[in-house]
């Protein structure tokens, strides 16, 4: 994976844009003391780079009727059909993370269900089908913390 030679401006606009994906340019520019132009050329060099892969909001799944969260670890019967576990966990709606991982399991997803009826449904009539050998569960009961990953470019290039 590559990595990008950024610069000082370019970390404060991460900084700022990462800690509130809404902030208008402008006001990114202010803070930076350049032009709201030069925030969107860096911001669009930034997007065609890969650093910048998008914004999204964030919903609270619960007040959708989302009451349960799993992840799962999936050991797959042929570890060689890798591509068709995932593109078919993929078209399932329930399944909003997919990693690839080291360790016991194949792959490891995130999924939302209703309840845990129905994350028991979802592996039997969804999951369970694409070829595994067996799964092995964790609900999770209350997300404790999430935070963004800190931008420091500065303390990278000083390693």
């Amino acid at each position: 994976m590559a990595y990008h030679d950024l610069d000082e401006l370019d970390e404060k606009i991460l900084k700022l844009i990462v800690e509130n994906a809404r902030i208008p340019f402008l006001e990114v520019a202010r803070e930076c003391g350049v032009s709201g132009a030069a925030i969107h050329q860096r911001v669009q060099k930034l997007t065609n780079l890969g650093v910048i892969k998008g914004s999204e909001y964030v919903i609270d799944v619960e007040k959708i009727g989302y009451e349960t969260c799993a992840y799962i670890g999936i050991f797959l019967t042929n570890p060689s059909s890798y591509e068709n576990a995932v593109s078919a966990l993929e078209k399932i709606p329930e399944v909003v993370e997919c990693y690839y991982t080291t360790g016991e399991y194949d792959l490891l997803i995130k999924v939302y269900a209703r309840n845990n009826h129905d994350v028991l449904n979802l592996i039997h009539d969804k999951i369970q089908p694409i070829g595994l050998a067996r799964t092995e569960t964790l609900v999770s009961f209350k997300e404790a913390f999430r935070k963004k990953l800190p931008i420091d470019l500065m303390r990278l290039e000083e390693k």
